[in-house]
């Protein structure tokens, strides 16, 4: 039986996916695409991509343009962490590196947000590296293809994870050109059989290229693994959040701290539900007239539930809170245009 490498790599060649706009000889356009995938669909990543590219067409534009602007173009895609990060790579490879990703893997994950995988696969692709990925998709592959039970997050599963994954690598190659080649038809292939055969529910087994010796096919497993996460109880939270605006019909923003949830992002100031009246008045030395609460509605984060209640409310007469570096007025337009949260997306649109 050919190795599971050439088997999946000539799939890769006749089935897999060729035509996504970063598969591109480009460690930028490689860099930002992967970041991008984190945590999100393909079908939204193929929105937010060009629009990102055409405003930052090289990672100098990138490092040289405001957090804000960055935020505010990924205002929608989630985990805000990661364009915090984006930022701060740029700027990092422009200080670091001239500019340039290196293509050595391990210099690639002391980048910021860069971790081992991603680093490996951006290596892979932009510079025919031969570097081992483990994305949660690679993972569901490998534990099936292998049997191997356990949570995958387990440091001791992860770690027989990465080991299995660097001994399917293609064979070393003389010639450099073909070894690039195998080694980026390799990669792909895997992130290919994940993301449209090797799925989590219902995998597409006729089709798949190392069916043959699948452990969880043989077994009629693939129900069962990769083995799933303990269950744990999903905390539940909630808050106020004052929609205050001014004579104008503009709304009052607050840019929240640079870490944290929404971190760096302009939200509405967040209000204690019994007298938000006082609270206002004490921190921005307004006074105000409460309208109607809007029905609350939940926004479901990684780790917890929050339950969020928008209070309608005007500025009385014409006192108006001085802007700031972390607070400013924004017509409903400007607003959504910012790098806002997306439940704030949400109340915008529902008044």
């Amino acid at each position: 039986m050919p190795d599971f490498s050439l088997r999946l790599r000539q799939w890769q060649q006749q089935y897999g996916r060729h035509h996504l706009p970063w598969q591109v000889n480009d460690a930028y356009c490689v860099w930002l695409s992967e970041i991008m995938l984190q945590q999100t669909q393909v079908s939204t990543v193929l929105d937010y991509y060009p629009r990102f590219l055409q405003r930052f067409p090289t990672l100098a534009d990138l490092a040289a343009a405001p957090l804000d602007d960055v935020l505010a173009l990924w205002s929608g895609l989630g985990y805000y962490t990661r364009a915090r990060n984006l930022h701060a790579c740029a700027q990092a490879v422009v200080r670091d590196f001239a500019g340039q990703f290196p293509n050595d893997p391990a210099l690639i994950a002391t980048l910021p947000g860069i971790g081992r995988s991603t680093a490996a696969a951006i290596a892979a692709f932009s510079y025919g590296y031969r570097a081992a990925i483990l994305d949660g998709n690679v993972k569901r592959v490998l534990t099936r293809w292998a049997g191997i039970e356990g949570y995958p997050g387990v440091k001791a599963i992860e770690n027989q994870l990465w080991q299995l994954a660097e001994s399917l690598l293609p064979a070393s190659c003389t010639d450099s050109q073909q070894a690039a080649s195998d080694i980026k038809a390799h990669t792909q292939g895997l992130m290919d059989l994940g993301a449209t055969i090797c799925t989590p529910k219902n995998p597409s087994c006729l089709l798949c290229p190392i069916a043959s010796d699948c452990q969880a096919r043989q077994s009629d497993r693939q129900a069962e693994l990769p083995t799933r996460k303990p269950k744990k109880t999903i905390p539940e939270k909630s808050t106020t959040m004052i929609f205050l605006r001014n004579a104008q019909g503009e709304l009052l923003l607050e840019k929240r701290p640079p870490t944290g949830i929404w971190g760096g992002l302009w939200s509405l100031p967040e209000v204690s539900p019994s007298d938000p009246v006082a609270q206002i008045a004490n921190q921005f030395g307004l006074h105000i007239q409460l309208d109607r609460a809007l029905p609350a509605f939940v926004h479901v984060f990684t780790h917890y539930r929050l339950t969020i209640t928008p209070q309608l409310a005007q500025v009385v007469g014409s006192d108006c809170a001085k802007e700031s570096a972390n607070t400013a007025w924004f017509s409903p337009a400007a607003a959504l245009a910012a790098g806002i949260p997306t439940p704030l997306r949400k109340i915008i649109h529902s008044i």
